[in-house]
């Protein structure tokens, strides 16, 4: 179904312009003439979002104990950089505290290596290592 200016809809969201390659901002083409004589309609994926994350290899994100942060620095840098609790914070810090290292989730290879990068610019060592 043809969308305003060459947006072409499918399953109520918008595909974008084939010419201008993008999903027209307020419902206008972005491209020069305002309108795409060549939109498709885009289909379903044939894999769904679910079962590509299935197929990613599991990484697990570990915290190391370190002699210069602080307990508050640690629980404060895992609560806004990870989606556990005050309480999971707590326990991975005491965990890393007593063992030398924690483990604080397992993700996917991209998102741990993301994980190790931000905790590093809060001056933390974090690892990321296959899920085996």
């Amino acid at each position: 179904m043809q969308g305003a200016r060459g947006a072409t809809e499918y399953a109520g969201r918008l595909a974008p312009c084939t010419l201008c390659a993008r999903v027209p901002l307020a419902l206008q083409c972005a491209c020069p003439t305002g309108d795409s004589p060549r939109a498709e309609t885009v289909g379903k994926p044939e894999v769904t979002v679910e079962e590509r994350t299935r197929e990613l290899p599991p990484f697990r994100v570990i915290l190391h104990n370190d002699d210069v942060n602080t307990f508050e620095h640690v629980v404060a840098s895992i609560r806004k950089l990870t989606p556990l609790s005050r309480e999971e914070a707590e326990q991975r810090t005491w965990e890393a505290h007593r063992q030398g290292r924690a483990l604080l989730l397992v993700t996917h290879k991209e998102r741990a290596e993301l994980y190790c990068e931000q905790f590093a610019s809060r001056k933390l060592t974090v690892t990321c290592e296959p899920d085996t």
